[in-house]
């Protein structure tokens, strides 16, 4: 693609990083932007730095928040008897946005995969165990994404907490095998969320 500017190369370029923004969309994104007016194109600047310079990691659940401790780890309103564990921050978001769980979460920051190099040790398992161990914890639910990682996972958590006193339970597969957490349906999601089952009779099946 050629430019008529070196400075509008390099906002394509930077753009085009992106996950799923090739050079076309990069180029109509830019081209936005600079058709905007000079105060809001400043705005998106300024919450982009913002962002990244200020975000933090809850110390309880591990989340996005803005807070040392994020709203749900801190809100009296929910349950901290259940945690849900998921991959990620966007998990997190789509149980969220069911609003048939009052549970709090632990965010693993992702899972394990063998094949990309990730193990049990790069994820934020201690720190559940520490949780449990801390708090009155009376089940755990695994919402990980139905997949060969996920439920690779799943076994090894499964393994590390089944001495605990506390219920195992994973959400009920009405998520495809191979389904992503973030994509499905919250109706879909709610309903896995809130018919779970025991972690040893998915086994079973």
């Amino acid at each position: 693609m050629n430019f008529s500017s070196k400075l509008l190369e390099n906002a394509v370029t930077e753009f085009s990083k992106l996950p799923g923004i090739g050079q076309k969309t990069a180029l109509r994104l830019v081209l936005h932007l600079l058709n905007q007016d000079r105060p809001d194109v400043e705005r998106f600047s300024t919450a982009m730095t913002k962002l990244r310079n200020e975000i933090q990691h809850c110390r309880v659940c591990h989340n996005i928040s803005d807070y040392t401790v994020c709203e749900i780890c801190s809100s009296h309103k929910r349950d901290r008897n259940t945690i849900c564990v998921v991959e990620d921050t966007r998990d997190v978001m789509a149980i969220e946005n069911t609003n048939q769980y009052t549970g709090v979460y632990h965010v693993l920051g992702g899972l394990v995969s063998p094949m990309d190099g990730v193990g049990p040790s790069d994820l934020e398992v201690e720190s559940l165990v520490e949780r449990l161990r801390a708090n009155e914890v009376k089940e755990i639910i695994f919402a990980l994404s139905a997949t060969m990682e996920g439920d690779t996972t799943i076994f090894y958590l499964h393994k590390k907490l089944k001495d605990f006193n506390i219920t195992l339970s994973t959400i009920a597969r009405g998520i495809a095998f191979g389904g992503e957490l973030e994509y499905v349906d919250e109706i879909t999601l709610g309903r896995s969320i809130t018919t779970r089952v025991p972690y040893e009779n998915s086994l079973a099946k």
